[in-house]
């Protein structure tokens, strides 16, 4: 895999209000073409492992899903997952996948011991983070897991304000402007 493109990386950054730590690759674009979910390292640069494969950089989206978590959609979502086994073992499935997915990273950087088994937004039996859910199901796609799915379609188009941090601004960064 290349590294990640120096104009994505600035977008990044723009989108954090932060350096970005671990970049392994774009995820997911957004409708607008700019990177709304990363692909992260295994481990950080300072040493420190981090679970989380997917991790979602567009602010719209970020805000959009935290008034959704702020609504009791996970309480709802948890208590499905007590009760419907197929949605159960199909976010169980999503869960696997995740690790799948972090496994092909660690075959390339190393393996990171420490997180082994862990997935992230409470996978496999809890519904913690849709951040976490929904940057799974943006950057593997629909169906693959169910809760992220949902909450991608309950967002709308978050994309159709225009981009969510100025174009010309992350390419100049990325040129060193």
């Amino acid at each position: 895999m290349t590294a990640p493109d120096p104009a994505d990386l600035a977008a990044v950054r723009r989108q954090l209000g932060r350096p970005p730590r671990g970049v392994h690759a774009v995820g997911h674009r957004c409708g607008c073409g700019l990177p709304d979910v990363v692909t992260t390292e295994p481990r950080l640069g300072d040493g420190t492992p981090f679970p989380t494969t997917y991790y979602l950089t567009c602010p719209r989206v970020a805000s959009l899903i935290g008034t959704l978590e702020g609504t009791g959609v996970m309480a709802g979502m948890q208590q499905r997952l007590g009760e419907d086994p197929e949605l159960a073992a199909a976010y169980a499935s999503a869960h696997e996948r995740y690790l799948a997915a972090r496994a092909e990273i660690e075959a390339e950087v190393g393996e990171v011991p420490e997180i082994a088994g862990v997935s992230a937004g409470g996978m496999p039996s809890r519904v913690k983070c849709l951040h976490a859910l929904a940057a799974q199901s943006l950057a593997q796609g629909p169906g693959v897991n169910p809760l992220g799915d949902e909450t991608v379609e309950r967002l709308g188009e978050w994309w159709a304000a225009g981009p969510c941090v100025a174009v010309d601004d992350a390419a100049g960064e990325a040129a060193g402007a």
